[in-house]
């Protein structure tokens, strides 16, 4: 998302859990402070009336064993289904009030399918089928098989680096952590390169609820409801029509490959709308992850430039490096994608049946019970990669391979060329809206080797 947060300067930092309100215009600035809070006082937080009915509730989580536990139990914790919203309902955990609330729709109401919901529904509604389409779908483009993308990656690498390497400074955001991913994802799926505006357009789109939603619901206006899915059928009848060339002339790309498979589990090829689907997952997980993992690594390197050059120095530690980044900073800081089936006990807390969860995974990752010093980046910490940015058991993200990779190539193609990042004096760290931990712009100098 491009645009700037503008209630940023509404923020302030938290001086007691009263005060806390991880969903307030410009909160973001502001979360790892808050965490320290839940941790302490509030590990486990009501959010009152934000359940799955008007008389449930919403609980924020933020340790890191109840977290580990909700996310590899799918059964006992499904994803949640709201039955009604209630217009008096609160928001965040200070009561941020929603105005208007019976006009606004809940990514979670039934009606508000998309081709990614729909594709899960009907290729992986269970979770052996969840892992034979991990196993045949995506792992083999951007999971343990995205090594296959190592050249073409550090081509489109070095190939945005070229933009900038002569000029000594560079607007890293849009100049390179922006575009990387989007060059990549391109590249797997076979998109044309030069249709990557329509594809940020989009993939914007798709995340529009986790940027502008109101509350851990993520609740969208009506008329953003409507802005949504006019974008999304357009990205629809896109991919229909790519799919529709691929059949006639097939490429060494994700769409090729999905036109042509038979899926084991039924014995068939894909219709039109699961390959859409498929798409689908791939531009909302391949492009802003990445995007602000990369940016949030370059300020931790601004800021440690001991680090930078001690990893430079042995690239080895990038790949320790690059974990430790995503568990202090992680890109997605919380979603409310479980609900309670059962009553249930988290910390001492009886969380009741029908309850959403809000699972943040920016707190369980700095959770001082799980992790020594918690917010040091320590490249000898053992475990490097139990962090829960991309979950964990069989729902990781799908993509975290390719991330990874992505990031792992990053910095050995910048430490090969570049000296030492700085700071310039127009540098200021600004935020987007929502539950991503995303910085909007990062003007560096930069010296070359």
């Amino acid at each position: 998302m491009s645009e700037k947060n503008k209630d940023e300067n509404l923020a302030k930092c938290p001086m007691s859990l009263n005060e806390v309100d991880l969903f307030a215009p410009g909160a973001q600035k502001y979360w790892y402070e808050s965490y320290e809070f839940l941790h302490a006082e509030a590990p486990v937080h009501k959010i009152p009336g934000e359940g799955t009915t008007k008389d449930t509730d919403g609980f924020i989580l933020s340790k890191y064993e109840d977290i580990a536990l909700v996310v590899k139990d799918i059964i006992r914790f499904p994803p949640p289904v709201v039955k009604e919203l209630d217009s008096e309902a609160s928001s965040g955990v200070a009561g941020f009030q929603k105005e208007n609330e019976e006009e606004m729709i809940s990514r979670h109401d039934p009606s508000f399918l998309n081709a990614m919901q729909t594709s899960i529904q009907n290729l992986r509604p269970n979770e052996e089928l969840w892992k034979a389409h991990k196993r045949q779908l995506t792992d083999p483009w951007v999971g343990p098989g995205a090594s296959r993308h190592t050249k073409m990656i550090t081509d489109a690498t070095n190939k945005l680096i070229d933009n900038w390497i002569d000029s000594g400074k560079v607007e890293f955001v849009s100049e390179f952590a922006m575009p990387l991913p989007q060059m990549v994802m391109a590249n797997v799926i076979g998109f044309p390169l030069e249709d990557i505006p329509l594809h940020k357009k989009w993939g914007d789109a798709m995340v529009m609820p986790f940027v502008y939603g109101q509350g851990h619901r993520n609740l969208l206006t009506k008329e953003q409801t409507t802005e949504m899915r006019t974008l999304l059928t357009e990205f629809t009848d896109y991919v229909v029509d790519k799919v529709a060339e691929k059949k006639k002339n097939p490429k060494e790309d994700m769409i090729s490959f999905l036109t042509n498979v038979v899926y084991e589990p039924f014995d068939r090829k894909l219709t039109d709308l699961e390959i859409v689907g498929v798409a689908y997952a791939m531009i909302i997980g391949g492009l802003e992850t990445t995007q602000y993992a990369i940016a949030h690594q370059a300020q931790i390197l601004i800021e440690n430039h001991d680090l930078y050059i001690e990893i430079k120095n042995d690239r080895d530690k990038i790949s320790g490096f690059v974990e430790e980044s995503l568990r202090i900073r992680s890109p997605t800081q919380g979603l409310s994608t479980r609900m309670t089936t059962q009553d249930e006990i988290f910390q001492g807390i009886q969380v009741p049946k029908g309850s959403i969860l809000h699972l943040r995974y920016g707190a369980a990752n700095v959770d001082p019970s799980e992790f020594d010093c918690p917010h040091q980046l320590d490249l000898e910490r053992k475990g490097l990669a139990r962090h829960l940015t991309f979950s964990q058991g069989h729902r990781t993200c799908p993509g975290n391979g390719i991330s990874r990779l992505e990031q792992n190539i990053t910095w050995n193609c910048l430490m090969d060329r570049i000296e030492k990042f700085e700071y310039t004096p127009e540098t200021k760290i600004e935020y987007q809206p929502g539950i991503m931990l995303g910085t909007l712009e990062l003007k560096l100098n930069f010296k070359v080797n």
